[in-house]
């Protein structure tokens, strides 16, 4: 009480003051109960996967056939035969399979792809994905239980424009 007024103090204020300042910054990022410490969720390893789709997409239970090019990303869940020219990324999601030529500003593969693949800046082969072809890129990653079998050109952006600069 003070100055004759009763100042109501919630049960969950009155835990976060006795807390100590470890248990406050488990709290904050949602990792304790409000009952006091014990550990609620817990953080999942990190581990490699696609990227959410975003953009125009094939499903995962879709199978495609032909030709798509435009400007923007591509995200392949499903089956894919043809031709993919993308001004964006392109991400083969795991479980898709493609047998095709890619071509976009970065391609990230955690399926099955049989074709030639060209990046204007990085490819990224994740742990589960396997690669069948040639890849022309200016980065490449490839994680560990990652195949690829086929040829890998890596060259950085300054060194294309310089090669393309002689040529003129």
């Amino acid at each position: 009480m003070r100055r004759g007024r009763l100042d109501a103090v919630s049960v969950d204020e009155e835990q976060a003051r006795r807390a100590s300042p470890v248990d406050r910054a488990l709290r904050y990022l949602g990792l304790t109960t409000a009952a006091g410490g014990d550990v609620e969720h817990r953080v999942a390893p990190v581990t490699a996967r696609a990227p959410e789709p975003q953009g125009a997409s094939v499903g995962a239970r879709l199978s495609f056939r032909g030709e798509v090019s435009g400007e923007g990303d591509f995200y392949i869940a499903g089956r894919f035969e043809g031709e993919i020219t993308v001004t964006g990324r392109v991400v083969v999601a795991l479980g898709a399979e493609v047998d095709a030529n890619i071509s976009g500003l970065s391609i990230v593969i955690g399926g099955t792809v049989r074709g030639n693949l060209s990046a204007a800046t990085r490819v990224e082969i994740l742990p589960t994905g396997v690669l069948t072809g040639s890849l022309k890129t200016g980065s490449f990653a490839a994680a560990d239980g990652a195949s690829v079998k086929g040829e890998v050109w890596v060259e950085p952006a300054a060194v294309r424009e310089a090669a393309s600069d002689h040529k003129t």
